[in-house]
């Protein structure tokens, strides 16, 4: 396909005088209007201004420009079809065979928090997606280039082929044109419905990368991000190093950590293996709360993600180097730093930026075959004026913080999740079992004699008293769970014949 006439209307006006000027070295004749035709008139390229061709002008304060059947038609008309050229000849319609065309700023609009509906909507463009279509649709005879990034390749390929684009070429166009515009009204969609449950799902995210492989080796896999979002997390995340390449399971891994490790003001660390916490620390610097999360289960910390919230300085970095570590993730990593990381060179580096909280309307999406479950995120928490206590015994001042702290981190561990903790670190995590007894008998082995004097959370009620008996022995004091069971008086009965402190949350913390 010969490209003639090219049409050019864009919003982002970013490398389109260099382009233009490209089109018109190859003899191409230009067509534009409003403020692209002002750009290239300043840049000295020579068009033609679609009112004058149309013998329309623009009106509704430039709400109409382009959409006239002598525009569409010029698109839309496929060459090999007789009876389209004729109608084009018949109504002196010329025939355009490059759409270059970019929208207006709506998603940049709305990402500003005192825009109004009125300028939201005042950028839904219509003429542009009009066009992208037109074009996208006929990409058998016509190129569409809606991305300032495909203007160089466009040209070169053009100067190549003696003005020609190849029919890969065309057909990727229209991919990424259709993307394009779809990615925009699901923009628009979102906006307007402002429902967190809609009767219509739409969600546009764009491939960052393939990944090495999927959860197991034999699976294909690669990596989509939420272009909009706001909050800190793994998507939005700079990538400094990613060792071997990054893997389905690293990325699952560094969010849960990181989520995890958002949930604490003073510096914190954060083991994970397969999405849940190995060991939790926090301490008056990041060398001392991640030497408590390492303590809390050195064993399985071997090939593990490392979150922290505080910038990872060296004397931190030698402890971690000193073990076998697949990814960290931290706010930043200063040069000094990445030396002495640079002895392990395989290991993957993530860095966030200063940590901030996360958005109270996101949404948690899980898949089923099929299907797609939607529910708001957990991210409720709890503070002691939120607990009720039921004990004879009164927990003491160090059981309540070490109560909270376990129920954080229990609210980030695999369900049924038993949590033992010492006031600012685990020293027994009992995570994903079918039965909650065994996740109290698992915590107790992890923790050995570290559970004397511990406080214990549980994401859920305990339906019999046995998880307390299997607490009382390990050296548990103190327990909180959310309540609620029928058999909560045999379970608080075991609680006051131990001598342990029991508090309700009268809220349950369920992660599957």
């Amino acid at each position: 396909m010969k490209v003639e006439k090219a049409l050019i209307s864009v919003y982002d006006k970013s490398g389109i005088a260099e382009f233009a000027r490209g089109l018109a070295s190859l003899g191409v004749e230009i067509y534009s209007s409003g403020g692209t035709a002002k750009e290239l008139k300043s840049a000295g390229v020579p068009h033609i201004l679609v009112e004058d061709y149309t013998g329309f002008p623009e009106m509704l304060d430039g709400r109409v420009k382009t959409i006239h059947p002598k525009i569409h038609g010029g698109i839309l008309a496929r060459r090999d079809n007789p009876k389209h050229l004729a109608k084009l000849e018949e109504h002196g319609i010329l025939k355009i065979d490059l759409v270059a065309v970019n929208l207006y700023p709506f998603k940049q609009t709305i990402a500003r928090k005192e825009s109004t509906l009125e300028e939201a909507v005042e950028q839904i463009d219509v003429g542009g997606p009009t066009l992208i279509r037109s074009a996208a649709k006929n990409f058998t005879h016509v190129g569409v280039i809606v991305d300032p990034k495909d203007y160089g390749k466009t040209l070169g390929e053009l100067r190549k082929n003696k003005s020609g684009l190849s029919p890969e070429t065309l057909r990727s166009l229209s991919v990424k044109a259709f993307a394009h515009t779809a990615d925009y009204d699901i923009a628009i969609h979102n906006y307007l419905s402002s429902e967190k449950f809609p009767q219509k799902l739409l969600l546009s995210y764009d491939k960052v990368s393939d990944l090495r492989y999927g959860e197991n080796w034999h699976q294909l896999a690669a990596f989509y991000r939420n272009p909009d979002v706001a909050e800190i997390c793994v998507s939005s995340a700079k990538v400094v190093r990613d060792g071997r390449g990054l893997s389905f399971n690293n990325l699952l891994d560094l969010d849960s950590a990181l989520e995890l490790v958002k949930e604490f003001e003073k510096p914190a660390a954060v083991i994970v293996k397969h999405l849940n916490p190995s060991g939790v620390g926090v301490a008056e610097n990041i060398f001392e709360a991640y030497g408590l999360a390492h303590k809390a289960d050195p064993l399985s910390a071997f090939g593990c993600i490392v979150a922290l919230n505080r910038p990872l300085d060296e004397k931190t970095a030698e402890a971690i180097t000193s073990t076998f570590v697949e990814a960290v993730i931290a706010p930043k990593f200063s040069e000094k730093v990445l030396q002495v990381l640079a002895k392990k060179e395989k290991m993957r580096l993530f860095e966030t930026g200063e940590l901030k909280p996360t958005s109270k309307m996101s949404r948690d999406f899980r898949k089923i075959v099929g299907g797609m479950l939607v529910q708001t995120r957990d991210l409720k928490t709890i503070s002691e004026k939120d607990l009720e206590y039921v004990s004879d015994r009164k927990p003491t001042k160090d059981e309540v913080e070490s109560m909270l702290f376990a129920w954080n981190v229990c609210r980030h561990t695999k369900s049924n999740s038993i949590i033992f903790a010492k006031k600012n670190h685990t020293v027994g995590i009992g995570a994903g079992q079918m039965s909650r007894v065994d996740a109290v008998k698992i915590a107790a082995m992890k923790s050995g004699d570290l559970a004397k004097g511990a406080a214990m959370a549980s994401d859920a009620f305990f339906p019999f008293r046995d998880g307390i008996d299997e607490a009382a022995k390990a050296g548990i004091t103190a327990v909180i769970h959310p309540g609620g069971s029928i058999r909560d008086k045999e379970v608080l009965d075991a609680v006051n014949e131990h001598g342990m402190a029991m508090a309700y949350t009268k809220t349950r913390c369920f992660l599957h």
